[in-house]
């Protein structure tokens, strides 16, 4: 059985490291994170991230493209996101030394 921690794939990580790459509408998120990740947000949860990390300043909406309304990280998402990352890369950096060490034992 394969764990994948809740964590990596929490939908607003994911939504802000796809808007990483610059603006991007719904659908695109989509498949950025799919593509990526390897998680498909479906459009319940995609939506229900867009909402909450706009209502906490973390993206904001750009002016509507035929039907479609793309978001960009803003400069307190980007702030968020470096720090979201920084604290899963001591986590993955330290659970694989721990590994190595625990594998040359």
């Amino acid at each position: 059985m394969r764990y994948i921690s809740e964590r990596s794939t929490d939908p607003g990580l994911l939504v802000l490291s796809s808007l990483a790459a610059g603006p991007k509408h719904g659908y695109a998120i989509t498949r950025d994170v799919e593509e990526v990740a390897g998680v498909r947000l479906g459009p319940g949860t995609l939506y229900g991230a867009l909402s909450r990390l706009e209502e906490r300043g973390l993206i904001e909406a750009l002016p509507a493209e035929d039907r479609r309304r793309p978001y960009r990280l803003t400069a307190a998402g980007a702030t968020a996101l470096d720090e979201q990352l920084r604290a899963l890369d001591r986590v993955v950096r330290t659970g694989l030394n721990r590994l190595a060490a625990e594998a040359a034992t």
